[in-house]
């Protein structure tokens, strides 16, 4: 059960789920970069959730973006889900910020969910006001308001790991009594951090839910992946223009620019810049 993502759907009535745990991914993207404890446990929470929700997605090939941002000490969220179930994610937030609820440290917030790649010439994105003070909440409130999906979403983060779990009601499939997904999602929201993390999936499912009959799938492998390089940085800074990159060198004696994901630094001197523009 370490940095796998499994899927899992309900026999008898329109639910279906998803369930997430990192350790390795979760303590490898902790290294990367110090943040206020509260904004590392949304961080560990909002990768785990940007799984979760690519799950949902009809097509295995698209890319998920979670991008919340407000006015408040913590300013921008992000986390994203590639289609190969990359992980990465990142904050912009002041050096000094207790605890207290997302809508507090996000004043004035908007929460953006954007499927697609950046190559795609058609992708889509909803937003809607980030008005919860949790995560979990914001994300349900986002899938009822943009989506029109019923769905329930847990979400636990610590030094050590990170663990989800995601309810959703199935729209194809109305057939069924209302009061079955209320029974799911009851149950559902009683799972422990302890339990996503230490019972196999099989056994968490059936302590979860003992009177359905609940089909669960292969997991498949999480990962932490940063897709910037070298070759993404020149074509930003050839977008920006040959006169403003000279400028900045000869300002500064050279162009640096830091991912805000990794950390990775890429340099660009005079003759670098030449070779850029030919």
């Amino acid at each position: 059960m370490r940095d796998l993502l499994h899927v899992f759907i309900f026999e008898h009535i329109a639910v279906r789920g998803a369930m997430v745990h990192l350790d390795e991914t979760w303590r490898h993207i902790r290294s990367l970069r110090s943040y206020p404890p509260v904004v590392e446990r949304l961080l560990g929470e909002s990768i785990v959730a940007a799984a979760l929700l690519a799950s949902t997605l009809k097509s295995e090939s698209s890319n998920l973006l979670l991008q919340m941002q407000g006015e408040g000490p913590l300013r921008l969220l992000v986390a994203e889900c590639t289609s190969d179930l990359g992980l990465r994610c990142t904050a912009r937030c002041d050096e000094e910020i207790g605890a207290a609820p997302l809508n507090e440290l996000m004043r004035n917030g908007r929460c953006a969910i954007t499927v697609g790649t950046i190559d795609e010439a058609r992708r889509y994105q909803g937003v809607v006001p980030l008005d919860r003070p949790t995560l979990a909440g914001a994300l349900e409130d986002y899938m009822a308001r943009s989506e029109q999906l019923e769905t329930r979403i847990v979400l636990f983060a610590d030094g050590d790991a990170a663990s989800g779990l995601l309810l959703q009601r199935v729209p194809e499939r109305i057939d069924t009594d209302g009061d079955d997904w209320n029974r799911a999602v009851h149950m559902g929201s009683t799972v422990s951090a302890d339990e996503l993390r230490l019972l196999a999936p099989a056994m968490l499912l059936r302590r979860l839910f003992p009177e359905d009959d609940v089909r669960l799938f292969d997991g498949r492998p999480l990962r932490y992946r940063c897709s910037c390089s070298r070759e993404r940085v020149c074509g930003m800074l050839t977008s920006l223009g040959r006169t403003e990159v000279e400028q900045v060198i000869a300002e500064q004696g050279r162009v640096e620019v830091t991912c805000e994901f990794c950390g990775r630094s890429y340099r660009f001197d005079a003759a670098d810049c030449d070779r850029l523009f030919g």
